[in-house]
């Protein structure tokens, strides 16, 4: 057990996934979203920026310190 820091972004559904694909529906599920202005602080990993960038439209990312 490292001692592997990984840092956390704060990330806010901003857009309202009606009449949008429903992998990108899906997306914001995996996120923990699911509702208009609903906040998660989630691990900055590959796959969280990955899923972040596939419903960027939809969601605001900002660091957390």
């Amino acid at each position: 057990m490292g001692d592997k820091s990984v840092g956390t972004v704060v990330v806010t559904q901003t857009g309202s996934p009606i009449g949008r694909r429903k992998d990108q529906r899906e997306t914001l599920i995996g996120l923990g979203l699911n509702k208009l202005q609903r906040t998660r602080e989630l691990e900055d990993t590959p796959a969280v920026r990955g899923m972040i960038e596939k419903v960027k439209h939809l969601v605001r990312v900002e660091s957390a310190i």
